[in-house]
């Protein structure tokens, strides 16, 4: 917790109470109250707990130890890719994903007073995403280690000139003033969000299009990644993602991360499976859940 400034430290202990008393209703996300994360857990569970963590192990620590029943993670953005280290940290936590939720992301300038802003703090990304708005008005940029914890360093010192990019929830926790809102350079700034939680949970049968994910590694030979592809060609299966990756230095394998349309149990996707696993070295599934937004039309 001391890794926050001072105004969030105080919310986090609050939000951090009150999920302790109802593990079942808690959520945890990473980040400081007022971000992102926090937003999508909001949207995902309107009468959820939000339990604010410091980093993304924290986040999934909190389910594994029972002290959160879901955890709410980017998984990827649609102007920045993937989100650094969650390709590594979903197989390894243990965890299943039951779920996906879509947020729009909207920034806005704040600031503690009326006096013009000459410098706006916040995370890389945030700051990247607006900055036509922010040359154009002679703002220099400050990068901060994310969003809402940027607004809340700007809430405790106080210093005139300086703003925060920051969603517009920190200014309501943070007791900041609203400067200008939307001022991102692009209107289709979307993050995808995965819901974890210590049990898998199958999608009901009338929950409409499925999705699932899984993690693989072909064996090193040639065409195996061709060949391990071809079953779902053949039987219809539509792959919505396939990312490489690299987990080790020997640079002899590479790993796979794969979300399809469909869940074990289909005839096609069971078909399409059973051919990968055959070109694999191995195949690991890591949920099925109702599509959040659709994939295809």
């Amino acid at each position: 917790m001391e890794n926050y400034p001072a105004p969030a430290r105080v919310l986090v202990a609050q939000m951090a109470e009150q999920a302790a008393a109802d593990p079942a209703r808690a959520v945890a996300f990473q980040g400081a109250p007022g971000a992102n994360s926090h937003l999508a857990a909001l949207g995902y569970a309107p009468d959820c707990a939000p339990l604010p963590c410091f980093a993304f192990e924290d986040a999934i620590d909190a389910v594994r130890n029972g002290d959160a029943a879901r955890a709410i993670i980017p998984i990827e953005n649609s102007l920045h890719g993937r989100v650094a280290d969650m390709h590594f940290l979903l197989p390894e936590s243990g965890l299943h994903i039951v779920d996906e939720y879509f947020l729009r992301i909207r920034h806005c300038l704040m600031a503690p007073d009326a006096s013009p802003v000459k410098s706006a703090v916040s995370h890389p990304q945030a700051l990247g995403q607006c900055r036509h708005y922010l040359r154009a008005r002679g703002i220099q940029p400050v990068v901060y280690a994310d969003t809402a914890g940027a607004a809340a360093l700007v809430a405790e010192t106080r210093t005139a000139g300086e703003g925060a990019v920051a969603p517009a929830l920190a200014a309501e926790l943070y007791g900041l003033q609203l400067v200008a809102e939307n001022i991102e350079d692009s209107d289709d700034n979307m993050t995808r969000f995965l819901v974890l939680a210590r049990e898998p949970k199958l999608p009901a049968a009338d929950a409409g299009p499925v999705m699932t994910t899984f993690l693989f590694e072909v064996k090193n030979i040639p065409a195996s990644l061709y060949k391990a592809m071809g079953g779902f060609a053949t039987n219809g299966v539509n792959m919505t993602k396939l990312e490489s990756y690299q987990r080790r230095a020997s640079f002899a394998a590479t790993e796979f991360y794969c979300d399809i349309e469909g869940m074990p149990g289909d005839a096609a996707v069971d078909r399409a499976l059973a051919e990968l696993e055959f070109h694999s070295k191995w195949v690991r599934m890591l949920g099925s859940y109702r599509q959040g937004r659709p994939r295809t039309g």
